[in-house]
């Protein structure tokens, strides 16, 4: 089986990279590539939804980013141990409508041994924001390194 460096146990340095790691591969919008980096049998929590295992996971980022529109994220670690990492969060979005919309939260994930994440709880609120309020505002895709990351921007 493959495996998703850096494993654990993690170190600032290497909990550092795999919440970059995570960020970019959102980023992405790719469901089929963010779905990899999970147990088959990984278990989340999503607001309200609850998907268990990679298909269901890949199937639900499917749905994400067909609603969440010009979706641009930014990852911050939180904390770290052995094998968890907590991670804030924020990202910008807008509805078919055009409204836009800043999305914070909090997650915590749990890595086996191989470095795939096998739980995922997120907690997330969305506030409206005009388009004039955006902050994340580079192209599609992966955030460049001199962009300001979350505690920069003062959120």
């Amino acid at each position: 089986m493959d495996t998703r460096p850096p494993l654990p146990p993690f170190t600032l340095e290497t909990a550092t990279q795999k919440v970059r790691l995570a960020e970019d591969a959102w980023n992405s919008r790719d469901p089929d590539r963010v779905a990899m980096v999970y147990t088959e049998d990984t278990q989340w929590r999503n607001r309200a939804e609850f998907p268990v295992g990679r298909e269901q996971v890949r199937v639900f980022l499917q749905r994400k980013w067909a609603r969440e529109l010009d979706y641009r994220l930014i990852k911050e670690l939180w904390a770290f141990s052995d094998e968890r990492i907590a991670v804030r969060f924020a990202y910008e979005w807008h509805d078919d409508a055009g409204q836009w919309y800043r999305s914070y939260g909090n997650e915590n994930w749990q890595f086996n041994a191989l470095g795939l994440m096998v739980r995922r709880y997120a907690s997330i609120n969305d506030l409206p924001i005009s388009a004039s309020e955006r902050l994340f505002n580079w192209p599609l895709g992966r955030r460049p390194d001199d962009h300001p990351g979350l505690s920069d921007l003062g959120l």
